[in-house]
């Protein structure tokens, strides 16, 4: 009951009622008007409430130092106000408490909406082969050795491997791959992976909580879990500021007797100033960067990010677009152009709904190159295609898949093949009639900002570091383009969060910034997450800390230059407000200020903090 009152007094509606009712006061105050009752005893119910029963509750059920708060100094001057009758005293200290609250509540709220839609991705029920009859079971009754049935376009359940049939499946949801992955007997299969085209049966190998999905889930709550609410300054401070406050009150009365100056020493030591230098400067700060296109849902992840030296990037959609296009065509028959070579791949793959098919006939297209009708149309899943064109047979896919039918490679083609694998592009062969005549590349696209940003970075003096679930080669290559001297490939997400928990270990202070479901739990284990939120997922957004809403990788270097900035004017504020406090004292203690005066001292230093942290909204950080 005590708590719902105090939550309802505590709320914005309330707080700015306690204000009016405060300036109320100080108004018939300063007209010398008499009133039956100080409008000020409204401001001490409302606001001195939820400021008491903080205080109290803390003392009550926290251990050690941290009972000693800052909420305990300022209900203890408020009492002392009340106690020799200065009620806009009182009022003044528990309204300038509340209104630190708020805003330090508007900072920090985060949604939890990421981890509900992450769980949404499991898979609930799967298809299981049993004495030759399919059956549709639920997820969680499937056992390992369980044979089930994955037809194109469902998700995989469970972990498993292919015991028939082969397949593309599309993991980016686990790896972050940026293509699908064929897949034959033999092979894995990730829970939670998209199978793409052929039907195969898997035999389940992890399943329920052990599975790759779950534990990417299981990652994601034990990193929330484990960030633990940033101490606010004052709070930190209190443990001496209390008692030193109550020392020199003590001292002041006995030494000059006068009970007002022990009183007017507590209200002006009160850290109202301390409590607001936070909260103002980074509600400004996160209001410029909005304006820039870059949401930051904290102020601990705004301060943390101005503490960052390193920053890790994932690939996929972060370096690069996450998609492709065809970067090469490379004919290898005498007398046939690449254009050429281009329109019949184009022709052939028409049919295709394979992502490297579908991006040779874009590419095509947009060349303006004229397609021909096929027919006798054949495609093994997760291998290539066969077609007929103007009575042409043509065979489109992998190098094992051409030499599967008998189509020799030359050395040309072979070379040609390892100087684009070391590029991180993918190829398509194509066959004309039993021969070889050229092949087709195609890569992500990387974003033409991202060396520049790089280079920013280490103007600030932080290090950049790839962590991608792509294979070595493609990673080396990107990150070469960017300047990103340390890469680590081959990661799935718990190694992602093992990798950066070992950076963390190395006393670096780590900036994840990624877009896939895959990096989550990454996003989370991080000091700070960024996620890019024009195209990354909904999960990524709802992980992260940070969202780049433009998907504008240049703007990580401002953000840096921002943090450090407002990180720069709270301490700044911090001196200023504690200079304020100890002149005031001097003053309290000579007896030039009483407990009124002293209250209107205080605010005007508390002021000055936030006009100071508004001057962040508009300064440039480009």
């Amino acid at each position: 009951m005590l708590k719902r009152v105090s939550d309802f007094l505590g709320g914005t509606l309330m707080t700015v009622v306690g204000g009016i009712f405060l300036v109320i006061s100080l108004a018939l105050m300063l007209t010398d008007t008499p009133f039956p009752v100080d409008p000020a005893w409204v401001s001490v119910v409302i606001c001195g409430i939820p400021l008491a029963y903080l205080a109290f509750w803390r003392v009550i059920f926290l251990k050690g130092v941290s009972k000693i708060n800052s909420a305990l100094l300022i209900t203890i001057a408020m009492v002392a106000a009340l106690a020799i009758g200065d009620i806009f005293a009182a009022g003044e200290v528990a309204f300038i408490m509340a209104v630190g609250a708020i805003l330090e509540e508007k900072t920090t709220e985060r949604a939890k909406k990421g981890l509900r839609k992450l769980i949404s991705l499991a898979p609930t029920q799967g298809r299981r082969i049993r004495d030759g009859r399919e059956e549709m079971i639920p997820a969680d009754q499937i056992w390992k050795g369980d044979i089930l049935r994955i037809l194109p376009g469902e998700t995989v359940p469970v972990d498993g491997e292919i015991v028939q049939g082969t397949t593309s499946v599309d993991q980016a949801v686990i790896t972050g791959e940026s293509l699908p992955v064929d897949k034959e007997v033999g092979d894995s299969v990730f829970c939670g992976a998209t199978n793409r085209f052929g039907a195969v049966d898997i035999r389940a190998t992890e399943v329920g909580a052990d599975s790759t999905l779950q534990k990417l889930i299981r990652l994601t709550q034990e990193a929330e879990n484990k960030k633990a609410p940033m101490a606010r300054i004052a709070d930190r401070w209190a443990s001496w500021l209390v008692p030193v406050a109550l020392l020199i009150a003590l001292v002041a009365y006995f030494v000059t007797g006068d009970l007002v100056r022990g009183v007017t020493v507590l209200v002006v030591f009160c850290p109202c100033a301390l409590v607001l230098a936070t909260p103002t400067a980074i509600m400004a700060a996160i209001g410029q960067a909005t304006k820039h296109g870059v949401i930051i849902k904290s102020g601990e992840a705004l301060e943390n990010m101005g503490k960052v030296d390193t920053v890790a990037f994932d690939k996929t959609g972060t370096l690069t677009y996450g998609r492709l296009e065809v970067s090469d065509v490379v004919p290898f028959r005498q007398g046939l152009e690449a254009d050429a070579l281009l329109a019949l791949a184009a022709s052939a793959e028409a049919m295709s709904e394979h992502p490297l098919g579908k991006a040779i006939v874009a590419y095509a297209k947009e060349r303006g190159a004229a397609l021909t009708a096929v027919t006798d149309f054949q495609m093994e899943a997760g291998k290539g295609i066969r077609a007929r064109i103007s009575g042409k047979t043509l065979h489109c896919g992998s190098e094992k898949y051409l030499t599967g039918r008998g189509i020799a490679i030359p050395q040309e083609a072979h070379d040609a093949l390892e100087a684009l694998r070391s590029q991180g592009k993918a190829s398509v062969i194509v066959a004309v009639d039993g021969g070889c005549a050229g092949v087709i590349a195609m890569s992500d696209v990387l974003r033409p900002d991202g060396k520049g940003m790089v280079e920013e970075l280490r103007k600030t003096h932080t290090d950049a570091v790839l962590l991608t679930g792509d294979n070595r080669r493609t990673a080396d290559y990107f990150a070469g383009k960017v300047g990103i001297r340390q890469v680590r490939a081959d990661l799935l997400p718990e190694e992602k969060v093992s990798q950066i928990v070992q950076l963390q270990q190395e006393g670096r202070t780590l900036c994840m910034i990624g877009d896939g479901v895959n990096d989550a739990p990454a996003l989370k284990t991080a000091s700070v997450g960024v996620a890019m939120g024009g195209l990354g997922s909904d999960i990524a957004v709802e992980a992260a800390d940070i969202v780049l809403m433009s998907d504008d990788i240049a703007r990580i270097p401002y953000l840096k230059r921002l943090s450090n900035g407002t990180v720069k004017t709270i301490k700044g504020s911090i001196l200023l407000s504690l200079c304020i406090n100890f002149f005031a004292i001097l003053a309290s203690l000579a007896g030039w200020l009483t407990p009124t005066t002293g209250a209107l001292v205080h605010n005007a230093g508390s002021v000055l903090v936030v006009l100071i942290a508004a001057l962040l909204y508009d300064r440039k950080f480009d």
